[in-house]
């Protein structure tokens, strides 16, 4: 991947993600750090304003994008049954070198049986 990715962090990321997508040396700026209980539509739009692709376990964010229509550049959606961190860090360490060139204004699930990128209507 010649250009890394910028991150924003949804409060309902684990932080030990944030500090790993940081020692991989992404761009990484996170809800909880800067500004906590910020309501989604306000991190849509910060993300949006920053160029960042948002990282969150909250299902939320689909319906701003698909039913709301909200603009984004790109929204990773992590849908695990397990709440353990190793898991979704071994899931995101194969899909970032896989898929990274194809997730930038996409909306993209992410769960332990497969992987969904969709275009939405607004990106």
């Amino acid at each position: 991947m010649s250009k890394k990715l910028k991150f924003l962090a949804d409060e309902s990321l684990e932080y030990s993600i944030v500090l790993w997508l940081r020692s991989l040396n992404y761009d990484v700026t996170s809800i909880a750090e800067d500004c906590p209980s910020v309501e989604d539509g306000k991190v849509l739009k910060k993300a949006t304003q920053e160029n960042r692709i948002i990282i969150t376990n909250d299902k939320d964010f689909g319906d701003l994008v698909f039913l709301n229509k909200l603009s984004h550049k790109g929204v990773i959606l992590l849908r695990f049954r397990t709440e353990e961190v190793e898991t979704k860090i071994k899931f995101l360490k194969s899909f970032l070198n896989n898929y990274s060139d194809k997730i930038t204004n996409r909306f993209t699930v992410i769960d332990e049986s497969k992987i969904r990128i969709r275009q939405s209507d607004d990106a």
